[in-house]
């Protein structure tokens, strides 16, 4: 939080000098890729997009494999999604660049079951099947598979069915579910309702999840002035959310018309900020990959690195970090 705090004046001043060096991009629109309307409400609330030189518009989708088929076909400019996701779509061909890391909260991603179920620890999913959102190679399967080693059980432990999480979601509240992996805002819409969690993603996942760019439009140079401008202005507006997080809240309440207090649970775990992507981050990630294509759950295997473009949001932008 307090580093968050620190970049926040070095963010506005970027974000300041970003504009007055792309006035010639008003012939650019942006087509910004978003899942469950987590990166809109946060761009709406905090206003940072209000005097941006280019126009856009947001595409919204319920999870992240319909989110990079629209990237595959060029039909959005940039997604968000988390690690694996992101390796799914780039092993699978999607023409894309990790940009930027969002440094998520483990509980925003979680095994979960009924209130009343019988099944009291991620031990006693043996024999059961667990349903899966959004799609094979989600954050939810790297969860669930994680969670089942640390409970000494093997993968084949269970069955796995995937659902996209609009239809997990009517299926779990008419219990026709016994066990379901998801993410938020699902996750917490669920735990509002009284679903029961098993365990979340904390200490098993990275829990980092990123801003990509798809690779047609970083070759048009107009286009990646405009996305270079977005990342900058998407990191000022995770800082605004931290800092202001009841103005954030109504915001995203409004925009997905859950109750306040629902999303109150989804907005509190969202992020710990955007930053440039790291070494580290690559190499963590670099880590997940190698798991899944051991696995056989990504069909090619990906260099992390490879698909990594540091110099469109970087160090520099944020410098300065270190002054209050």
């Amino acid at each position: 939080m307090r580093e968050i705090k620190k970049w926040f004046p070095a963010l506005l001043l970027c974000a300041t000098f970003a504009v007055s060096a792309a006035q010639n991009l008003t012939k650019v629109t942006l087509v910004l890729g978003d899942q469950a309307r987590n990166l809109r409400s946060l761009v709406e609330a905090s206003g940072v997009m209000k005097d941006a030189p280019y126009q856009y518009r947001w595409a919204n989708f319920q999870g992240a494999a319909p989110l990079f088929e629209a990237q595959r076909a060029g039909a959005v400019d940039t997604s968000y999604a988390g690690d694996l996701p992101v390796l799914m779509a780039a092993s699978g061909g999607v023409d894309l660049k990790i940009i930027a890391t969002n440094v998520g909260d483990g509980a925003a991603n979680g095994i979960i079951v009924p209130a009343d179920s019988p099944l009291h620890s991620v031990k006693d999913l043996a024999g059961k099947t667990v349903v899966v959102s959004s799609a094979r190679g989600s954050i939810s399967q790297h969860l669930l598979y994680e969670a089942l080693q640390e409970a000494g059980l093997k993968q084949d432990a269970v069955q796995i069915r995937f659902v996209l999480p609009t239809d997990a979601s009517a299926a779990f509240n008419a219990g026709q579910i016994a066990a379901w992996a998801t993410f938020d805002p699902y996750l917490g819409i669920a735990e509002q309702q009284g679903a029961r969690l098993l365990r979340d993603s904390k200490g098993l996942t990275t829990g980092l999840s990123f801003v990509t760019a798809t690779g047609s439009s970083l070759k048009d140079p107009q286009k990646r002035l405009a996305i270079a401008d977005f990342a900058r202005r998407l990191a000022q507006a995770r800082a605004w959310g931290i800092q202001h997080p009841d103005e954030y809240n109504q915001v995203y309440a409004s925009l997905t018309r859950l109750s306040p207090l629902t999303s109150k649970l989804i907005t509190a775990r969202i992020s710990h900020g955007i930053r440039p992507v790291t070494g580290q981050d690559i190499a963590r990630v670099q880590q997940v990959s190698d798991l899944f294509s051991s696995l056989a759950i990504l069909p090619n295997k990906v260099n992390v690195q490879a698909i990594t473009d540091t110099s469109v949001f970087t160090a520099g932008e944020t410098q300065e970090k270190t002054h209050d």
